[in-house]
């Protein structure tokens, strides 16, 4: 760490202190005026909030066991849960059958170009006409006069 990020670091950490101190402050300016109860139930309240204060190198430590389980997660490894490597595999079902899909869809979009090909082919073949007209140039004339 060099120098700016330490100090940076020193900065932030002495702004959160002040911002932690003005908070307590406002919140227990109105605290003498509280039924003694209800002071004895806050007072209580605030001790065990601060037992329960997790330390600085716990929150470090917990981020990293965080991280590690998700990369051993991505990696199909054994995560610290005991689950077994099957399991993570789940993940590639949706990606399976979207594959499975679009395989589907094109085979179907082929077989329809296909029967389209054949119908007209057909129409071709069993037409009056020879083949050798339909690359006529005046039998697009003759269309345009049938159907008028």
């Amino acid at each position: 760490m060099n120098a700016i990020e330490h100090a940076t670091d020193r900065r932030v950490t002495n702004l959160e202190a002040r911002f932690g101190m003005l908070v307590s402050a406002r919140l227990s300016e109105g605290t003498d005026q509280l039924p003694h109860d209800v002071a004895e139930r806050l007072r209580h309240a605030r001790q065990v909030a601060l037992a329960h204060r997790p330390t600085a190198s716990s929150v470090q430590v917990s981020a990293a066991g965080t991280v590690l389980s998700s990369a051993a997660t991505l990696s199909f490894g054994r995560s610290g849960g005991g689950k077994p490597w099957w399991t993570s595999l789940t993940a590639l079902v949706p990606l399976a059958a979207l594959v499975l899909g679009l395989g589907l869809i094109g085979h179907f979009h082929v077989q329809d170009q296909i029967a389209a090909a054949a119908e007209v082919d057909a129409a071709l073949l069993s037409d009056d006409l020879p083949p050798a007209a339909y690359s006529d140039p005046g039998f697009v004339e003759f269309l345009k006069t049938s159907r008028e």
